[in-house]
């Protein structure tokens, strides 16, 4: 029978060559090929220039990351939301969050629960989301929001 220490020696090498070979295949890896893509969709950027039109007194942010928005403590709490992204976030000059806007399109059939998800974890941080179907009227997204800052106590603009 060998001795252990030569079959230790031998599961050593094998080891040892082993992770060279996956080193040397990381190394070999094709290169990273990123292609540009729009950010926003066509729909969005209706959204977007409806929203700049309509409440020229608001400052829109597109494309928000929940992380801008909320914190918590704990890795297993912030993990909940790090990877989501609100379309439109509306503030006042100051910058102060009047609502989050959402702008759902056949990609959010049979999700209503993540949205209701995602809404609620908005709200627990006393945000309001406000969540369109479709591009909204002119005069749909005015009533709504300045039904939203009467609701809030705020100045309801001009």
């Amino acid at each position: 029978m060998p001795s252990y220490t030569i079959l230790l020696a031998i599961a050593a090498l094998i080891l040892f060559f082993a992770m060279l070979a996956v080193r040397g295949n990381a190394k070999s890896r094709a290169p990273l090929r990123l292609h540009r893509k729009p950010v926003m969709t066509t729909r969005e950027q209706q959204m977007y220039q409806l929203l700049q039109t309509v409440l020229p007194e608001c400052a829109v942010l597109a494309q928000v990351a929940f992380s801008a928005l909320v914190t918590a403590k704990g890795w297993a709490n912030r993990n909940r939301f790090d990877r989501k992204v609100a379309d439109f976030v509306l503030c006042n000059q100051q910058l102060n969050v009047i609502a989050v806007i959402e702008l759902d399109d056949r990609s959010h059939a049979g999700r209503e629960r993540q949205d209701r998800e995602r809404d609620a974890m908005l709200r627990l941080a006393s945000y309001v989301t406000l969540r369109y179907a479709n591009v909204p009227t002119q005069q749909a997204l005015r009533a709504d929001v300045e039904q939203l800052l009467r609701q809030r106590g705020d100045v309801v603009p001009a």
